[in-house]
């Protein structure tokens, strides 16, 4: 099975709000496919319609192999799913709701269990009520991935935890990588993505807007150069591609659109390069710039439910 996630032309409204407005999205066998977009752009009812939790009005959507609605049973036991937004039942302790979650996926490892309780540092023994966001949310981590499936859907899954829990979840997804399990990561934590995902979609208003992997993503926009040169560099300034122009101290800086920068390089070496630093965007950056370009263009903001 090459794709484990497939959809074509999805659609999904809420009344006269259109929430999913013609989704296309792959998510290959094996990958940690990052899902990128603002609240409010349609990630969760995408995962929702994936899940078989809502049914579509329009398009089509595969997962492993099967149909998200008609086959929700089958499907669910072979994947583990770990919502942004946890609610748990609140005279359970931890524990008892960790395995009330995993036997509805078929069972659980035991030792991974106790690994993952350790690692994320939660008792398990106290009742769920007593428990803050992020320690909710740390027993739907703990039952999601101490389960051993295909594939991972996970929607926000580090709301709520500090710093150090982030590193630990950052682990366990590098080791589901490594095992060859499929990873759909939905976030708005750029740093997140950029840091796990080998690629991305970004959602705009419940339609796929641009994706692929961070090089390919970097090859559609612009590289930032700072340079020292032995004459002026001033006329770079009127290349086509330049923008955000700045001289000082005898270096320059400024961004060049990915398609010119070889042409740009080839122009400063004729000014004798002292030094050179090349930085290609981040994922931040190619987000932002990308949001900020369909806004002047007029695109509609997003709209519907996230």
């Amino acid at each position: 099975m090459d794709n484990v996630i497939r959809t074509s032309g999805l659609q999904k409204s809420f009344g006269t709000t259109k929430a999913i407005d013609g989704l296309d999205l792959s998510v290959a066998t094996g990958e940690v496919h990052g899902f990128l977009g603002p609240n409010g752009a349609g990630k969760t009812t995408t995962l929702r319609l994936l899940l078989g939790m809502l049914s579509p009005d329009g398009g089509e959507a595969t997962l492993l192999g099967g149909d998200p609605w008609r086959d929700a049973v089958e499907l669910h036991r072979r994947l583990a799913y770990v919502p942004g937004d946890v609610n748990l039942w609140p005279n359970l302790s931890g524990g008892e709701a960790i395995d009330v979650l995993t036997r509805m996926r078929g069972g659980v490892d035991r030792g991974r269990r106790d690994d993952l309780l350790e690692r994320f540092d939660l008792d398990p023994t106290k009742k769920a009520r007593t428990y803050s966001k992020g320690n909710r949310q740390k027993v739907a981590l703990v039952a999601g991935l101490a389960t051993d499936v295909e594939l991972y859907l996970l929607d926000e899954p580090t709301s709520g935890l500090d710093p150090l829990m982030e590193s630990v979840f950052r682990d366990c997804i590098t080791e589901l990588k490594a095992r060859g399990r499929t990873v759909f990561l939905s976030s708005h934590i750029l740093a997140e993505v950029e840091a796990l995902c080998d690629r991305v979609s970004i959602i705009r208003g419940g339609r796929i807007v641009e994706g692929g992997t961070l090089a390919e993503l970097r090859h559609l926009t612009r590289t930032t150069i700072e340079v020292e040169t032995d004459r002026s560099a001033s006329g770079v300034a009127e290349l086509p591609g330049v923008h955000d122009f700045d001289a000082e101290d005898g270096r320059i800086r400024f961004d060049v659109d990915a398609e010119l920068l070889g042409d740009t390089v080839r122009y400063l070496g004729d000014l004798g390069i002292r030094s050179l630093i090349s930085r290609p965007p981040t994922l931040e950056q190619l987000f932002l710039r990308h949001y900020e370009e369909r806004a002047e263009e007029g695109a509609p903001a997003a709209e519907g439910s996230e």
